[in-house]
């Protein structure tokens, strides 16, 4: 009996070309791998805070692109390589406001692929020019919500890929472990006082990181739970309070990296178990605050995060609760400088944090908070 042999999923392909593709993906996965083992875990820093709640920031800045988004674009192109999507010739297409093109151009330049950065024209200068040091290209639109279509026009005109990480984000990450973010957090808590966090507080630009964290914490039925600061003007806490507010037509925050107009696709709202709206100028607070308090440059997301966290500690404290509380330092304000650190352009912004800052600084004092 002669047998037949399955047919090929690429008929029009030669054999040769595909195992071809298939030692180049290898090799690329192996490539991105040896990344990851030359660098360490970040640190996780206690903050000198007063009174009975323990305070702690995660510092992503020290990732080798800088920021919280090194982890997502690792796992973006691990998850890409091995679905197929990509080969030792296909340009990598990206909607991203600065961050995650920092780290998705890192990556590219690794495998040897052009990569392109379609984001909005008002990002900082300064992480325009982080994607160029890396060897990535810039594709401005003048409206942030046209990175999406404007990826995927781009991508099919190149016979590219749109890595798409506001679609991917959730599912690229192994939310049980193998030393994500949530994992990591764990562990580095396990000699403290209060090993397992009360709370996990968190930005969400995809919703990726909030994802991991929440699903991590009901995967190891820990009792941790995960609050969202949101800029005012993003969707996603208005998502959390009314499941059918999917878009917010409020003008756009300052604050870059999270926050957004549309609910993303991995965003997931039953992770949440409270939600914090933050000002842009208790942002910028924040930043400056927790700048001079752990004496590390801190971008406008981690003041999101310390002024949710004051709130979050404050009701611990009114209810006389001790515990731990874990946050993100995300990225460093060295990106920011010629806007969110810039003294000039915050005057001339219109935006006062006198009132948010010395709030924030009494919080450190007295481990209380009240605007």
């Amino acid at each position: 009996m002669t047998l037949s042999s399955s047919p090929s999923p690429h008929p029009d392909r030669p054999l040769a070309t595909l195992c071809l593709d298939r030692a180049w993906i290898d090799q690329a996965v192996q490539t991105i791998e040896a990344d990851f083992n030359r660098s360490a875990d970040t640190h996780l820093l206690r903050a000198p805070l007063a009174g009975g709640v323990h305070l702690y920031f995660k510092d992503e800045s020290t990732h080798p692109t800088g920021s919280l988004k090194h982890r997502l674009a690792r796992s973006l192109f691990l998850y890409a390589l091995c679905n197929g999507w990509i080969g030792p010739r296909t340009p990598i297409i990206e909607a991203s406001s600065g961050s995650t093109a920092v780290s998705e151009a890192y990556f590219a330049r690794l495998l040897g692929l052009r990569f392109i950065a379609v984001m909005p024209r008002s990002t900082s200068a300064e992480k325009v020019a982080q994607i160029a040091f890396h060897g990535g290209e810039t594709h401005f639109v003048e409206a942030s919500p046209d990175v999406y279509a404007e990826s995927a026009r781009l991508a099919a005109e190149l016979s590219g890929h749109y890595m798409d990480q506001f679609t991917y984000a959730e599912r690229a990450t192994d939310w049980r472990g193998n030393n994500n973010i949530a994992q990591s957090i764990y562990s580095q808590m396990a000699q403290e006082p209060h090993p397992e966090p009360s709370w996990i507080v968190a930005g969400a630009g995809t919703g990726g990181t909030t994802a991991t964290l929440g699903r991590f914490i009901r995967y190891n039925r820990a009792q941790t739970r995960l609050c969202l600061a949101d800029p005012e003007a993003s969707v996603f806490h208005r998502h959390v309070a009314d499941r059918a507010v999917t878009a917010s037509a409020d003008p756009g925050s300052i604050i870059e990296g999270i926050g957004r107009a549309r609910c993303e696709p991995s965003f997931n709202p039953e992770l949440i178990d409270r939600a914090i709206a933050v000002p842009d100028a208790a942002s910028l607070a924040g930043a400056r605050v927790a700048s001079r308090r752990l004496g590390r440059s801190c971008g406008g997301s981690t003041g999101t995060n310390l002024f949710a966290c004051a709130q979050v500690i404050e009701a611990m404290a009114a209810r006389g609760q001790t515990g731990s509380v874990v946050t993100l330092l995300c990225d460093s304000g060295e990106r920011y400088a010629s806007t969110l650190s810039n003294p000039d352009w915050l005057a001339a912004s219109g935006l006062d944090t006198a009132p948010y800052e010395a709030a924030l600084e009494a919080f450190f004092d007295t481990g209380r908070f009240s605007l």
